[in-house]
C-alpha cells in the first residue's frame, strides 16, 4: 500500500546559523516548509559534555530529566548534584558539562489522514558516512519530540536521528492508534522524509523499534528500505499471546504453581476469543469460569494486557458496549508475528530485558532463534536482571520494583549496531 506524503508550513524561528541556513536552501521545494536551527543554548533539552562523557537532557513531567552516557539517570529538580549554570551548560558535582550544539530540522509531513511533526537531529559534522536512524515508538500516548531519551543518546554518539510525535500524540494530528499496519505506514512516510531532509549527509539507514515499536519496525522495514533494524525490549508474540504470558508471569511471581497457571490459561483462552470477536464469542464460557473460579485466590491477581479488564466488567455490559477504551485503538488481531519476521531481509539486533514483566521474553527468544536458524542475520543480546526499557531495578519484599538506571552498555550497543561495528562486551549483556 502506498503512503501519501506531503508537507506543510511549520512556523518556527530560524537561528542565524550559516550551517542551518544552507540546509534549508538545499531542501527540495516540497520540503521548504521545514525549518532548521541550532539546539537552544540555554539550559534545557540537549546534549552536554564531551564525546566520551556526556549527559542528555529531555523534558519529563513538569521539569527536565537527565541520562548520563552510561545509563545513570534522574530528575534535575530532585538531584542537587546536577544543576543548570546557564548558557555554559550543566554542572555535575562541580564539573562543567558544556553544551554541545546539535543541528535540528523540524518538519510537518502527512501520512494518510494525519499530519505529523518530525525532527531531524544531526551532529554538526554529519556527512555521507554518518548513520541515520529513525525511531518507531512504543505504545505510550505521549509525544517523543524533546521527551524521548534514546534519540539524544544516539545523536550524542555521532548518529543522525529522525524522531516524530506519532499520530494523536504531542504536536502531531490524527487519532491515537494501536493499529500496527497503520503505524507502520506512518513509519514508512517518516523514513522518506528523513532521507530527503538528510540527503547527502548520511550513509547507512536503519529503523529502531522500542517496545511496541518492535512490531512496527519489522512491518515497515522492506518498504522503508532499511539497511538494519535494532529492536529494544520487543516481542515476537501477538497481543493475545502477550496477555497470556503476562498473566502466567504475574501468577508465578505471586507464588502460584502449575495448577493455578493451567486454570488461568483456560481463562485467557476465553478472554482472547472475546477480544477478537467484538466480545460476542465466549461470554457464556466467561460466566461459567467466573463461577467455577470465584473462590480461587489467584483470580484477583489476573491483570495481563486486557484479561483483567474483561474480568472486571459485567457480562451484559460487555455484550452491549464492549470496552470502548480498547475499541478506539482499532487493533488488528489478524497479524502473525512469525509471518512478519520472515519477511524482514535486513540484519537485525534484538536487545531484551531478562526480567521483563511487560514483555516476557521466553517465547520471543525461542522464535528469534527459529528465525535465525532459517538463515536470517539476527543477533540477540539479553540484559540480565532488567525490566522493560532495559531498566535495572530494586525489588521489594512484596515484589514491587523501583527502577534505578538504564543498564550500562545498552546505548552503546544500539549506536555501534547502527555504525556496523559491534564489540564483544556491552555491560552485563549476554549474547544468545
Amino acid at each position: 500500500m502506498k503512503t501519501a506524503i506531503a508537507t506543510a508550513l511549520i512556523g518556527l524561528a530560524i537561528s542565524a546559523c550559516a550551517q542551518a541556513q544552507q540546509a534549508i536552501a538545499d531542501l527540495p521545494p516540497e520540503l521548504a516548509g521545514g525549518s532548521t536551527r541550532s539546539e537552544r543554548e540555554d539550559c534545557g533539552v540537549g546534549v552536554y559534555g564531551q564525546p566520551d562523557d556526556f549527559i542528555a537532557v529531555t523534558k519529563g513531567g513538569a521539569g527536565y530529566r537527565y541520562v548520563f552516557h552510561d545509563g545513570r539517570e534522574g530528575a534535575i529538580r530532585e538531584d542537587r548534584s546536577v544543576r543548570c549554570v546557564g548558557p555554559q551548560g550543566l554542572e555535575v558535582d562541580g564539573t562543567l558539562y558544556p553544551h554541545r550544539p546539535i543541528r535540528i530540522t523540524e518538519i510537518r509531513f502527512a501520512s494518510k489522514d494525519a499530519t505529523l511533526v518530525g525532527q531531524l537531529m544531526e551532529p554538526l559534522n554529519a556527512n555521507s558516512e554518518t548513520p541515520l536512524v529513525l525511531f518507531a515508538h512504543g505504545s505510550e500516548d505521549s509525544g517523543w519530540i524533546e521527551r524521548a531519551r534514546d534519540p539524544y543518546q544516539m545523536v550524542a554518539r555521532g548518529l543522525s536521528v529522525f524522531v516524530y510525535d506519532k499520530r494523536g500524540t504531542g504536536r502531531s494530528g490524527g487519532v491515537y492508534s494501536q493499529n500496527f499496519p497503520e503505524l507502520a505506514d506512518d513509519l514508512v512516510a517518516a523514513s522518506r522524509i528523513a532521507k530527503r531532509l538528510a540527503a547527502g549527509r548520511f550513509g547507512r539507514f536503519g529503523l529502531i523499534g522500542l517496545s511496541q515499536g518492535g512490531w512496527i519496525a519489522p512491518l515497515a522495514a522492506e518498504r522503508a528500505d532499511a539497511d538494519f533494524l535494532f529492536i529494544g525490549y520487543g516481542l515476537v508474540a501477538d497481543i493475545l499471546e502477550e496477555d497470556a504470558a503476562q498473566v502466567e508471569l504475574e501468577l508465578r511471581e505471586a507464588g502460584y504453581g502449575d495448577d493455578a497457571v493451567a486454570k488461568a490459561k483456560i481463562l485467557t483462552d476465553v478472554t482472547a476469543r472475546l477480544a477478537v470477536s467484538n466480545y460476542q464469542d465466549g461470554l457464556d464460557d466467561l460466566d461459567r469460569l467466573r463461577e467455577a473460579y470465584k473462590s480461587e485466590p489467584w483470580l484477583s491477581k489476573v491483570r495481563g494486557g486486557f484479561s483483567g479488564v474483561i474480568l472486571g466488567m459485567k457480562t451484559q455490559e460487555l455484550r452491549e458496549s464492549g470496552i470502548p477504551m480498547f475499541d478506539r485503538l482499532r487493533i488488528d488481531w489478524s497479524l502473525k508475528p512469525m509471518d512478519v519476521m520472515r519477511k524482514v531481509k535486513a540484519p537485525q539486533l534484538w536487545a531484551l530485558a531478562g526480567s521483563d514483566r511487560e514483555a516476557p521474553i521466553a517465547t520471543t527468544l525461542a522464535r528469534l532463534e527459529t528465525v535465525r536458524s532459517e538463515g536470517r542475520d539476527l543477533r540477540i543480546r539479553v540484559f540480565p536482571k532488567t525490566d522493560h526499557g532495559i531498566w535495572e531495578f530494586d525489588q521489594g519484599p512484596d515484589g514491587s520494583r523501583r527502577n534505578t538506571r538504564i543498564s550500562e552498555g545498552y546505548f552503546d550497543l544500539m549506536a555501534d549496531w547502527a555504525k556496523g561495528d559491534l564489540r564483544d562486551v556491552y555491560g552485563k549483556s549476554v549474547a544468545r
